[in-house]
């Protein structure tokens, strides 16, 4: 048994929809990546200022012999390789863990190579690795901040046997156990000092990222629920065809049989009947072309005054509204694209409105160059705060009907994949407001 036309959609939408689930998770993962890269190069630069002015202090106040030569070469070429990373990831977004666990290699190769010059494991700022290590513990993955750990371990254990030695003069060999404590002192201050400051930033970057995935949890779950409804919404569509073609042939027999015919009120009720059937099949027809294959045959081009003003007569002549206000404040009619999915969405707004506030609604149109709102105001009881702060949830509705509270949730949704927003808000007057706003250039053409 093959699927239909619209499972087969439905099905694919259904994968499209994890494949870019994925791509995203990616993109916050890389971003976040991108940002502690960028977290790495400052500390470097910090790192090469301290470099230099411990060199400095080393040689012109304690008068400590160095090879300043070959301390030069290092400190030129980490230069070098941090104005290269500094150009490529400024360009560069995605960073992954293998780079960063190169760049960390490259911070634990010079500080060897620094350390190696000036006294191997007898100088104090060799526990410089722990800061290695804890970074790589924050960054990178298990694999990675382990070989981390193997590597600055191995390194330290050559340097305790391969080293430049330190040549003190004779006046401060005495004092040479007081230079070493002062020394580990002071690279203990510069150890904490460089963790708390960038391990907060770090953390802050770890913590946003997070907040982005939970958040793009949420939204795939949502649009996930929105496909299978989707889904249900089709098959009960065509399930709905065949009953909904067998009333229309029943009331056209009954609007010539001789009992109807000639008894007015009969004939004006069934003739009200037949306009509500008919509705009901296009509202068929609609689930059933906007979620099968041909899903661009249901967009009609239009302008936007055109739209509107036809969604707007078509709601006061087909709902049994008191007052309907239409207010168009459009500075300007542009051509525009409107499908199914666009007009069942300001559709289910009305109708909620409609629902709470019979006797007066408001429909309320704007736009300036970059957005149209559209601001839908009732008279009814308004929105609980419950409601108001899961707005766009599904199932969040005092209504108690099974399967109430999905008309706002399929509101936002839609509005949210159209890069726009819906906001609601209860009038002091008594009421609610429920405003949408959709940027144009998601709808003209």
């Amino acid at each position: 048994m093959t699927a239909s036309p619209v499972q087969q959609t439905d099905e694919r939408e259904i994968q499209t929809h994890q494949k870019r689930v994925l791509y995203a998770a990616s993109d916050y993962e890389s971003s976040a990546g991108h940002k502690n890269m960028l977290q790495l190069i400052h500390l470097r630069w910090i790192a090469m200022l301290g470099q230099v002015s411990t060199i400095a202090l080393a040689t012109l106040v304690f008068d400590i012999k160095l090879p300043l030569l070959q301390i030069s070469y290092v400190i030129a070429l980490l230069i070098a390789f941090n104005i290269a990373s500094h150009l490529r990831w400024h360009e560069e977004v995605k960073v992954s863990n293998r780079e960063l666990f190169f760049a960390l290699l490259v911070d634990v190769a010079i500080l060897t190579a620094q350390l190696y010059l000036s006294g191997g494991i007898h100088n104090p700022f060799a526990f410089l690795y722990l800061l290695q290590v804890i970074l790589s513990a924050v960054l990178l993955e298990a694999w990675s901040t382990w070989l981390i750990v193997v590597i600055s371990g191995v390194c330290l254990f050559g340097l305790s046997l391969f080293y430049y030695p330190l040549t003190l003069p004779v006046e401060h060999i005495d004092s040479m156990p007081g230079l070493y404590q002062d020394g580990m002192i002071i690279c203990f201050l510069v150890n904490a000092a460089l963790l708390v400051f960038f391990l907060t930033r770090i953390s802050g970057n770890l913590s946003s990222r997070d907040a982005q995935l939970a958040d793009l949890r949420q939204h795939a779950t949502e649009e996930e629920h929105i496909v299978k409804m989707g889904l249900l919404a089709s098959g009960a569509a065509h399930e709905l065809g065949t009953p909904l073609a067998t009333l229309s042939v029943i009331l056209g027999d009954w609007r010539r049989m001789p009992e109807f015919s000639k008894n007015p009120e009969l004939l004006e009720e069934i003739s009200e009947m037949q306009r509500q059937l008919q509705r009901c099949k296009s509202i068929v027809s609609s689930i059933l072309l906007s979620a099968g294959e041909a899903r661009g045959e249901s967009s009609v081009k239009t302008t936007l005054n055109t739209f509107l003003s036809n969604l707007a007569e078509d709601f006061r002549t087909t709902r049994p509204v008191g007052t309907f206000v239409f207010e168009n404040h459009l500075q300007q009619d542009v051509p525009v694209v409107f499908d199914s999915a666009l007009k069942q969405m300001m559709c289910n707004v009305l109708d909620n409105a409609l629902e709470a506030s019979p006797h007066w609604l408001s429909l309320e149109v704007s736009s300036d160059a970059n957005s149209l709102s559209i601001v839908v105001t009732d008279q009814g009881p308004g929105f609980l705060p419950e409601i108001l702060e899961k707005l766009g949830q599904p199932y969040q509705s005092t209504k108690g009907r099974p399967g109430s509270g999905l008309g706002i949730f399929f509101v936002v949704n839609v509005a949210r994949k159209l890069g726009g927003s819906v906001s609601a808000r209860n009038r002091a007057e008594g009421g609610a407001v429920v405003k949408i706003v959709l940027p144009l250039s998601a709808i003209m053409l």
